[in-house]
C-alpha cells in the first residue's frame, strides 16, 4: 500500500498552482526549489499523472491539477484557520481574526471601526482581506465577513445591519466645465467612469439605463478606490456610495432619480465560532459600526 502524501506535499502543490513556478512557490513557503519539486513529483506519483506542464508563462496546470485545486485550497484554508484558532484564549478577545470585506467597505468604513476595536482589545489582531469575491466561510477562508448579499448557507450566523446607497456623482468643477445632465440620456455626452470587467451590476445598470455599458466608459477600472479618486479628481461622472461622497463637499450627486440603489450590509461568521470571545468581539464591533453607517445614510435619505 502506498503511503499517503504528507501535508507539505499538498501545501507545495497549492503554492505552485498560485505562483505558476517552483521558485515562486519556494520563496512563498520558505523552502528550497528542489524541495518543492520533490513534493510535486510525490503528488504526481500518488495521483498517477502529470500536474503541470512547462509553458512560456511558467508552469501551467493540467486538467488533473485543476480538478485537485479546490481540494488543495480547502486544505490550505483549513490549516490556516487551525493556526489562527490556536493563537490566543477562546475565553478572551485576544488572538487572530481574519475579516473579509469588499474593497469599498474595507477602505472607507472598516478602518475607524477596527481602530476602535484595537483600542478596546489591544491583544486582538485582525487580518483584513479585501476582495470583491465572496469568500467561502464554510471552508474558513475567513472568520468573519462583511457581505452585500444575504448568505444562503445554513451553517452561518448572519446579521443584517443596514444598507448603503449608490448613486451618480461628479466633482463640481467637472459639472461647471461640462454641465449637469438633466436626464439619463444625457449621460452619453459625458465622461463616464465604470468597471473594466462586466458584472451582474453593470448588466443590470445597462438594462435600467440603455447605453450605459462598458463601451460608454471613458475610464474603466475595477478598483473602487481608483473609481472614487477619479470622480474626486474631476475626471467625469461615476457611481459611488452616497455615504462616501458626502465626505468630500466638492462631490455632487447627479440624477438621483435615475440611479438610487440600496446595497444591504450583512455581518457573517461560521456558527462554530460563535462561542469564541475574539470572534464575537469582532462580529459585534462590525455590526455596531456598520450599523451606524447604514443608519446615517438612511436618515439623510429620508430627509431627501
Amino acid at each position: 500500500m502506498s503511503r499517503e502524501p504528507s501535508w507539505d506535499v499538498y501545501r507545495s502543490f497549492a503554492a505552485v498552482l498560485r505562483d505558476r513556478s517552483l521558485s515562486g512557490a519556494a520563496r512563498a513557503l520558505g523552502l528550497t526549489q528542489p524541495s518543492v519539486a520533490r513534493h510535486v513529483a510525490a503528488l504526481e506519483r500518488a495521483v498517477g499523472g502529470a500536474l503541470f506542464v512547462r509553458s512560456p508563462r511558467g508552469l501551467s496546470p493540467t486538467d488533473r491539477a485543476l480538478a485537485l485545486r479546490p481540494h488543495a485550497e480547502a486544505l490550505v484554508a483549513a490549516a490556516t484557520a487551525l493556526r489562527r484558532a490556536g493563537r490566543g484564549s477562546p475565553d478572551a478577545p485576544e488572538g487572530v481574526v481574519r475579516v473579509s470585506a469588499s474593497q469599498a467597505v474595507g477602505v472607507w468604513h472598516l478602518p475607524p471601526i477596527l481602530a476602535a476595536l484595537r483600542r478596546a482589545h489591544p491583544r486582538l489582531t485582525v487580518e483584513l482581506a479585501l476582495s470583491d469575491s465572496v469568500d467561502d466561510l464554510l471552508q474558513r477562508q475567513a472568520d468573519v465577513a462583511v457581505r452585500m448579499i444575504e448568505p444562503a448557507q445554513r451553517a452561518l450566523v448572519a446579521r443584517r445591519v443596514g444598507e448603503v446607497r449608490l448613486g451618480f456623482h461628479a466633482h463640481r468643477d467637472y459639472l461647471a466645465r461640462r454641465g449637469t445632465p438633466a436626464t439619463a440620456a444625457e449621460l452619453r455626452d459625458h465622461d463616464l467612469i465604470g468597471p473594466d470587467t462586466e458584472t451582474a451590476f453593470t448588466r443590470a445598470a445597462a438594462h435600467w439605463l440603455p447605453g450605459l455599458d462598458r463601451v460608454a466608459f471613458a475610464l474603466r477600472t475595477d478598483s473602487d478606490a481608483a473609481h472614487v479618486a477619479a470622480i474626486a479628481a474631476g475626471y467625469g461622472i461615476g457611481i459611488c456610495q452616497t455615504a462616501v461622497a458626502r465626505r468630500d463637499p466638492a462631490l455632487v450627486r447627479v440624477l438621483p432619480a435615475a440611479l438610487d440603489v440600496a446595497l444591504p450590509l450583512w455581518i457573517v461568521m461560521h456558527e462554530d465560532l460563535r462561542g469564541g470571545a475574539r470572534y464575537r468581539a469582532v462580529f459585534d464591533a462590525l455590526a455596531t459600526g456598520l450599523g451606524q453607517v447604514g443608519a446615517a445614510d438612511a436618515a439623510i435619505t429620508a430627509r431627501g
